[in-house]
């Protein structure tokens, strides 16, 4: 039976201590990463077109996360009957990217440096946004251990495309890093889940994504397919980056974020194709996104962020863990 850290004398209750993701441990050196998850905050958020806030998303979900941080030796779901994120699972928190204010290329720079580290360090890269540009530096940092372990497919969960080209001379905002990662040459395709409603991509847009090998569901569409369905259409046998956009969801259960959109994606939609993911592929890199807390007063919107990311990682190394 799993030992607890309440066997030791300490609660050890959320709302003490420092607010680390899961309370894990902090590296504030990146050459000394010894981990197999490394939680990397990017608190950007210069490239929305509407409304600002998502810089303060990672200190958000940080704290959020400590409801689920009370000192348990994993977290058991009886419905898997499995244990959760144990002591076997390494998880450290190596703090942020530097972010130079106006100053995309050198905040981004910082980001990808961040990310680099964790890959080098031999961890799964979890980078908490930020507006969804982020997502930018954290592809171009998998250059050299696709080189050596082969491409990546991206499953993008979100309410828009982000398959903006250029607009106005901006090729690094909110709404171009699907984009960007289509024209990397290690980034094998994408599938994207959850895009509806009036979108900042145009119709061209969606054609040139299409050409590109971008696969487009709504979630209506979604639904229809079931996640079974869904999870057939990623290609068997690829190396996953997931980046979760948390307007994917309904603002119902996530208005804090810059560009909600109805329509979304409730909780266990998104739960039950991430597990699936997590049992079929290799998941090599996680981003989450958008999260704008000071539109939501309930606080629900990061508690929602910091309830998928930790399950995801549940899922993902109670598979790896089985494979071995």
């Amino acid at each position: 039976m799993a030992r607890h850290s309440y066997e030791t004398g300490r609660l050890n209750l959320p709302f003490v201590g420092i607010a680390t993701f899961g309370k894990r441990p902090y590296v504030e050196d990146w050459s000394k990463i010894d981990a197999d998850i490394a939680i990397l905050g990017a608190p950007f958020d210069f490239g929305t077109q509407f409304r600002s806030g998502a810089r303060f998303g990672p200190r958000s979900v940080r704290e959020a996360s400590t409801l689920f941080s009370f000192g348990h030796a994993g977290a058991y779901d009886h419905e898997d009957d499995a244990v959760y994120l144990g002591g076997d699972v390494r998880m450290v928190d190596i703090g942020d990217a530097d972010i130079v204010h106006t100053d995309t290329e050198t905040s981004h720079a910082n980001i990808e440096a961040g990310v680099r580290a964790i890959l080098k360090a031999g961890a799964l890269p979890v980078v908490i946004g930020g507006d969804h540009s982020i997502n930018i530096p954290c592809i171009r940092a998998f250059d050299e251990t696709c080189a050596k372990d082969g491409p990546i497919h991206i499953v993008q969960i979100d309410a828009h495309l982000d398959f903006v080209d250029v607009r106005h001379g901006v090729r690094h905002g909110h709404g171009n890093p699907m984009r960007r990662a289509a024209e990397k040459d290690f980034v094998s395709g994408i599938t994207a889940l959850g895009i509806r409603n009036v979108s900042s991509t145009t119709q061209e847009g969606y054609e040139a994504a299409r050409a590109m090998g971008d696969d487009i569901l709504s979630v209506r569409q979604v639904r229809r397919l079931g996640s079974e369905g869904v999870l057939a259409r990623i290609p068997k046998g690829a190396r996953i980056y997931v980046t979760i956009d948390i307007d994917g969801f309904d603002p119902s259960i996530a208005p804090g974020t810059g560009t909600p959109s109805h329509g979304g994606f409730l909780y266990y939609e998104v739960l039950e194709i991430l597990q699936g993911i997590a049992r079929e592929h290799d998941v090599v890199g996680i981003d989450l996104v958008e999260v704008a807390p000071d539109y939501d007063p309930t606080g629900s919107t990061p508690i929602l962020a910091a309830q998928v990311l930790l399950n995801f990682l549940g899922f993902i190394f109670h598979e790896r863990a089985k494979r071995a």
